[in-house]
């Protein structure tokens, strides 16, 4: 036993290091994202994201907020978030994430939500959409959304909603891109081909990584695209390592994401 109290004490405070420093440390990020359909009339369309909010209490507000002024300042020509935007069915969640969201006025009418396994089980999908509805922001389940050229295709939480992928796909037009948001990235595996594009999140990144990139928790959709740009996923996928947490509110080598992806 005494031989694992340095390696206990080491893990506690990795862990009180993740939740103080790192899983408040924003990343922004700007990616040029290459796209071998994407049309050359839409070259230079810009996407801010983020997703998994895991709205709770202050902290997961102030990192929303951090977020949502950082984009601010971009001027995105669209904002997605990727699912995701509750954590706890506590009494007042609704003010929290009315206070979470407050500047997404500023993106009012080009802006879009999906729901997320989190937005099902831990909280409820209808009052989640009202709140964002009343930014003027869509909220799509299983739902086509054209925007400037642009078929958005939201498709509900693989993990605990009802997911419609095909059903909504034949919603849109073939001959207009798409891009399909989608809460749960291996589901990837299983969209049928046509989408230019596909944005997710719910792996958080791993939330917990190593120096050489290894990330040794995994969730259940989440396992085999974990973070960043896979160009050569059936469709051309982009993962989040989103805002907040979930299991312990801390993170290493995996800061919170929100990212500015300029498609060409």
């Amino acid at each position: 036993m005494k031989k694992l109290l340095p390696w206990l004490a080491a893990g506690a405070g990795a862990l009180a290091y993740g939740a103080a420093v790192e899983a408040n440390r924003l990343k922004c990020e700007s990616r040029q994202i290459e796209l071998p359909r994407w049309p050359s009339g839409l070259a230079g369309f810009r996407i801010g994201f983020f997703a998994d909010l895991h709205i709770r209490d202050r902290q997961t507000v102030h990192l929303t907020r951090q977020a949502l002024e950082w984009l601010k300042d971009q001027n995105p020509d669209l904002l997605v978030i990727g699912g995701d935007l509750v954590d706890r069915n506590i009494p007042h969640y609704r003010d929290l994430l009315r206070a979470a969201l407050h500047d997404l006025h500023f993106f009012a009418g080009k802006s879009v939500a999906i729901a997320g396994n989190r937005d099902h089980d831990r909280g409820d999908v209808e009052l989640v959409r009202q709140v964002v509805e009343s930014f003027d922001c869509r909220f799509l389940v299983n739902e086509v959304w054209s925007y400037q050229g642009l078929q958005l295709v939201g498709i509900d939480s693989a993990n605990a909603g009802s997911p419609q992928p095909f059903a909504t796909l034949m919603k849109t037009d073939p001959a207009k891109p798409m891009v399909v948001l989608w809460h749960e990235p291996d589901m990837v595996d299983v969209l049928p081909v046509g989408p230019e594009l596909m944005l997710s999140g719910h792996s958080h990144g791993g939330q917990f990584g190593t120096p050489w990139g290894w990330t040794p928790m995994k969730t259940r959709n989440g396992r085999n695209y974990v973070r960043g740009f896979y160009p050569h996923a059936p469709t051309p996928l982009y993962v989040t390592r989103g805002l907040g947490t979930t299991f312990f509110p801390s993170r290493l080598f995996c800061p919170p994401e929100v990212a500015l992806l300029t498609l060409a």
